[in-house]
């Protein structure tokens, strides 16, 4: 779990969560903290179990092992008390095609029993408000945009108000159009007080949205935290253009670095370019003036000199041992 962060301020606890489908563990003890008001990314390659776990966590499916507590109370023993709290979208909405956007959300309002018949018109009104859909209220959603009818998921889990929202793959086969839609209503929604859980694939998308994120990888968790804190695990690399490949090599492993194969640097024009040598840096690296002054005294042409932290990107693939779909 996070350390530091009590139980009270979480709106998403699990511990030890284990999901099997006979022998082959889905999900497979993992421990995951979602501090309330956050919005967290919860990412990693397709198949990695992500999907499994917001269905454990909803009471979608059953656990083998472990304890779940969603907005304080212990899951699935209080869950009709804490579902009314929580609006999700996962794997996708399904609406009737040939109703309109409205028709739709009144439908699946009528379904609540908890929901009041005499303010349906107002609260549907408001959730079409809120995600930008007031305009197409009346048209048939066989007409929408996939990033209308993922607009129209949202507005559906908002219907009631929410403090907790949970979306699996929200921006999955939209245009830019429509992925930036999603994103700009994710953040007002959580400028507005509710903690949004946010299930995804794409590197750039938690990115974008998230204030804090875990890492997936074939059913295990295997990194959380602030995107900052994510950042600053990863390693830093010394890089230098040089033409002198060979001697900027000698000079860094005299220095203890581990020089990487080195690239070519892309040229400008039809200028050309030098390549590219980096190494990761140490623990205790030394400072960037003594290893310039080491390449120089050591006969290298330093054309270029940086230090670079290691990006979100750099990190997942570390982790994961895979890439990520940086856009789609």
């Amino acid at each position: 779990m996070t350390s530091g962060t009590a139980s009270a301020e979480l709106a998403i606890e699990l511990r030890g969560l284990t999901k099997r489908f006979g022998h082959q563990a889905a999900v497979d003890d993992i421990d995951l903290a979602v501090p309330t008001g956050s919005v967290f990314g919860f990412l990693g390659p397709n198949g990695s179990g992500k999907t499994t776990t917001i269905r454990v966590m909803l009471g979608l499916a059953a656990a083998t092992a472990g304890q779940i507590r969603v907005l304080g109370r212990e899951m699935p023993r209080h869950l009709a008390d804490v579902l009314p709290r929580v609006g999700a979208l996962v794997e996708g909405p399904a609406f009737y095609p040939f109703l309109s956007g409205a028709a739709n959300l009144h439908r699946l309002d009528t379904a609540d029993r908890r929901a009041s018949s005499t303010t349906r018109d107002a609260r549907v009104a408001q959730a079409l408000e809120r995600v930008g859909l007031t305009h197409a209220a009346g048209k048939k959603v066989h007409a929408y945009s996939l990033g209308m009818k993922q607009r129209l998921g949202i507005a559906n889990a908002l219907l009631s108000p929410r403090e907790l929202l949970v979306l699996d793959e929200p921006t999955n086969g939209l245009d830019p159009q429509g992925t930036r839609e999603v994103r700009s209503l994710v953040r007002s929604l959580a400028a507005g007080g509710t903690t949004v859980f946010v299930s995804s694939h794409l590197l750039a998308e938690v990115e974008q949205m998230c204030t804090h994120a875990a890492v997936m990888s074939a059913g295990s968790l295997v990194a959380q935290g602030t995107l900052d804190e994510l950042r600053r695990v990863g390693l830093a690399h010394v890089r230098v253009r040089t033409p002198d490949v060979d001697a900027a090599r000698r000079v860094l492993r005299h220095l203890g670095l581990v020089p990487e194969q080195s690239v070519q640097a892309e040229g400008q024009g039809n200028e050309p370019s030098d390549p590219l040598v980096s190494a990761p840096l140490t623990d205790h690296p030394p400072k960037s003036e003594v290893i310039v002054e080491a390449l120089v005294a050591g006969g290298v042409r330093v054309r270029g000199f940086a230090v670079e932290q290691a990006s979100l990107e750099d990190r997942f693939v570390a982790l994961t041992g895979e890439g990520f779909d940086i856009a789609q």
